[in-house]
């Protein structure tokens, strides 16, 4: 296979990586950080990344006593033989050259060797990229679930995820404000309803991924939300606690979501302490009334507190050691409640249809859903909300996957299942992680076939031990240093890796890492455009009326 040649190795270890002596006729400021290589050993072909660049000189008095460059000749005739360019190279997967001539089905090997002095280093080819990382068109033939995510650095081949691997482990997407996070989250909630992958909660704190999101570029205002793009597949529905608001920008709203106050457990409440100004003995209080009251607890005890009717709350008190003042205290925060979260139900009637329910039902039949939140874009809104629900969605997978245990009846198998939050710090801080169900996702229940996607610009407040969990890691750029030691955490070769974080582009750049990738790669995310839509099967006007005639067309045929 003819490579194009950077140079060749001139030291390196197993331990360290690498280093390869540029070549004089390539340019070095065409050399990045991050950039794809093949090392062409003797026996293997060491698949690599660049993982730092350096000046280097045969002799360091040239240095300390540099000649007048005002000559070009000079300048060349030095830049070609007293000074040179060092790669440092990261091998990170090999290949057996003689199988991959005899055309042998191939699995990548970890990295246990290294090539001789004077190896060539060359770039990646197209083939190299689709060895590697899989390829769309082979997803037919193989049932493969492959996804085009984007292309290497100054590359034109696309790297696939394994959206299937991809989704059996939480993973995440990192990266700060104005970096591209929504986009990249879009691409994979999309990839996952085209490959069919896995069915999709999304969360939707913004309004970015349901039904229109924004667009920063020059141009057009918005792009394609998840449910117009695919419209010709019925396999995405828009749940809005906004029904006015999502009908209101042109929208279509599938059910309207209204929370029954009776749904809200004392962890809902705890988890709201930073936001509600929940006093420490909250924590407390709250399971004592769930013990008082039962199920209605909540709804009772805010009648209680209602009512003024001191001498029944002093007695109430005082039966259960409690103190009027942190009652008052507790009712008082929990009253922002009832006046910001308009969409909850203070009065539930018996036999009201629960929406989560349908909910459930939706995604158990694969049909992806997305949460808008309209107006209700507060963090208590959105924290309260989506706990809510996916307490009861885990309770629901629990159940199904047991069943599909007992009965081995392929038709009781849930489909996977990934969750989608943004702000994600909020809900597995140290402190939030354990009263949450996505505490418990992170951690137990991928045997349950449901996974997380975390979408955060501050992943170092993140649990630790939810951190560890996560398969894939898909970073744009990051400018806190607490921020990156969190990602690179428990990452082989992480001072390499944080140099190739700190060289990304501020747009359409990221580093992805982890289980759904044989290797870490830089990539420019794929375009959100009016190409994307066609490749995932939507088209617009003419050329969808055409695609009919022609399908009408071949039945007569």
């Amino acid at each position: 296979m003819k490579r194009k040649r950077l140079g060749n190795v001139i030291r390196g270890s197993l331990l360290e990586g690498l280093e390869m002596k540029l070549a004089p006729d390539v340019s070095l400021e065409r050399v990045k950080a991050g950039k794809f290589l093949v090392v062409e050993g003797e026996e293997y072909d060491f698949f690599s990344i660049i993982t730092d660049l350096r000046l280097a000189a045969t002799n360091e008095q040239l240095l300390s006593n540099p000649p007048n460059f005002s000559n070009d000749l000079l300048r060349a005739v030095i830049s070609g033989t007293g000074t040179y360019a060092v790669v440092s190279l990261r091998p990170m997967l090999m290949f057996e050259r003689a199988a991959r001539k005899n055309g042998e089905p191939l699995e990548p090997e970890p990295v246990k060797t290294i090539p001789a002095h004077f190896s060539v280093v060359a770039e990646a080819s197209g083939d190299d990229v689709a060895l590697i990382f899989g390829s769309e068109e082979l997803n037919a033939a193989t049932g493969r679930k492959h996804f085009f995510i984007g292309t290497p650095l100054d590359m034109q081949a696309p790297v696939c995820l394994d959206l299937k691997k991809f989704a059996e482990r939480s993973s995440a997407v990192f990266g700060r404000t104005g970096t591209g996070k929504t986009f990249i989250t879009r691409l994979l909630l999309a990839g996952f309803i085209h490959t069919d992958a896995a069915v999709n909660l999304v969360f939707d704190a913004h309004n970015e991924y349901g039904t229109k999101g924004t667009f920063e570029g020059e141009g057009q205002t918005h792009v394609k939300g998840l449910q117009p793009l695919f419209a010709h597949r019925g396999k995405v529905k828009v749940y809005s606690l906004d029904k006015e608001g999502t009908e209101n920008r042109g929208a279509r709203c599938d059910r309207e979501v209204r929370l029954s106050i009776e749904q809200i457990e004392p962890e809902d409440i705890l988890l709201l302490q930073e936001e509600l100004r929940l006093n420490p003995t909250a924590a407390e209080y709250a399971h004592i009334l769930k013990g008082a009251f039962g199920k209605r607890w909540l709804a009772e005890f805010m009648a209680l507190m209602d009512s003024g009717d001191q001498a029944l709350i002093g007695e109430f008190a005082e039966k259960r050691n409690l103190l009027v003042s942190s009652m008052q205290a507790l009712w008082r925060r929990l009253n922002r409640l009832r006046e910001q979260c308009r969409f909850l139900d203070f009065n539930p009637q018996e036999g009201k249809l629960d929406v989560i329910d349908d909910m459930i039902g939706d995604l158990l039949a694969g049909v992806s859903v997305v949460v808008e939140f309209g107006k209700y874009d507060d963090m208590t809104s959105y924290l309260l909300v989506a706990n809510v629900i996916t307490r009861r969605v885990e309770e629901a997978y629990k159940t199904r996957t047991e069943n599909y245990l007992r009965t081995q009846n392929e038709l009781d198998k849930p489909k996977q299942l990934v969750i989608t939050i943004e702000e994600a710090h909020k809900f597995l801080s140290p402190r939030a992680a354990s009263q949450t169900s996505f505490g418990k996702i992170a951690r137990e229940l991928r045997k349950y076939y449901v996974s997380l996607l975390l979408v955060d610009q501050r992943p170092s407040g993140i649990h630790d031990e939810i951190l560890s969990q996560i398969g894939t890691k898909i970073v744009a750029a990051l400018s806190d240093e607490k921020d990156i030691n969190a990602v690179l955490s428990g990452v082989s070769n992480a001072g390499g890796m944080r140099s190739i974080l700190a060289s990304l582009d501020t747009k359409q750049q990221a580093l992805i890492m982890g289980h759904a990738v044989p290797m870490p790669v830089v990539i420019r995310t794929r375009d959100y455009d009016q190409a994307f839509y066609e490749a995932m099967g939507h088209l617009e006007g003419e050329k969808r009326r055409a695609k009919a005639y022609a399908d009408i067309n071949k039945l007569y045929d």
